[in-house]
């Protein structure tokens, strides 16, 4: 209803789409907003575009909350939040908004692939996990993957790979990580070096007189 005194209500659309960043880094929403809404009666000039960017200002908010990938649940916050009637300020009063979301085509690219490169690590890592640590289980992928009789020397050289993977994580690599910390104490490379000679004589030490490898430690 509208009272005598008050002006006529007015739609403001946006000619082209407006950006909003979303949660997903480097990845924003574009956004479609019709807006219904009625002047205060003192108008001030560019009245649509105050509309328009008090509106975008307050969607910005909202939308930052959500990933690019659950683009709908986005869309419908934004219209929840943006739907509350008489809101405004001394210039205007929404009276009915709506947006529509969507992802520009490099948009969409660039979030397959980073989907992708998800899948791709947590696989790697559920292989890491499941497979790679147990040198038999990585015969029997082999096995399962190109059915048949595998030659020795093929079936050899799996279990060593499979062996040294699980001798380096089990061995080197709590090695080098210490000598990080270590080398962090000294202030040049020279007493760092000097350092690492230190605790790889000292390892021979303890090992007879040999360096010790990751196969010895495994075997």
């Amino acid at each position: 209803m509208r009272w005598p005194w008050q002006r006529a209500e007015r739609t403001t659309t946006c000619p082209l789409p407006r950006l909003l960043a979303s949660a997903t880094p480097g990845i924003s929403f574009e956004a479609a907003y019709t807006l219904r809404w009625r002047p205060a009666l003192r108008l001030r000039p560019n009245l649509d575009n105050l509309v328009r960017a008090d509106v975008h200002q307050k969607a910005a908010a909202t939308a930052a909350c959500w990933d690019a990938a659950d683009l709908l649940a986005a869309q419908d916050a934004l219209n929840a939040a943006l739907g509350a009637s008489h809101e405004g300020n001394r210039h205007y009063r929404i009276l009915a908004a709506q947006v529509v979301l969507r992802l520009a085509p490099e948009s969409r690219e660039r979030l397959a692939q980073r989907t992708a490169d998800t899948e791709r690590v947590r696989r790697l890592q559920f292989l890491k996990t499941h497979l790679y640590d147990h040198p038999g289980l990585v015969v029997l992928d082999r096995l399962e993957r190109h059915p048949g009789c595998l030659p020795d020397e093929e079936t050899a050289a799996l279990q060593r790979l499979a062996r040294t993977i699980k001798g380096c994580d089990q061995w080197w690599y709590p090695l080098l990580e210490q000598w990080e910390q270590l080398g962090d104490g000294f202030s040049d490379a020279d007493k760092q070096q000097r350092a690492m000679l230190a605790l790889l004589n000292s390892l021979a030490a303890l090992n007879g007189g040999a360096q010790p490898t990751a196969q010895a430690h495994t075997s």
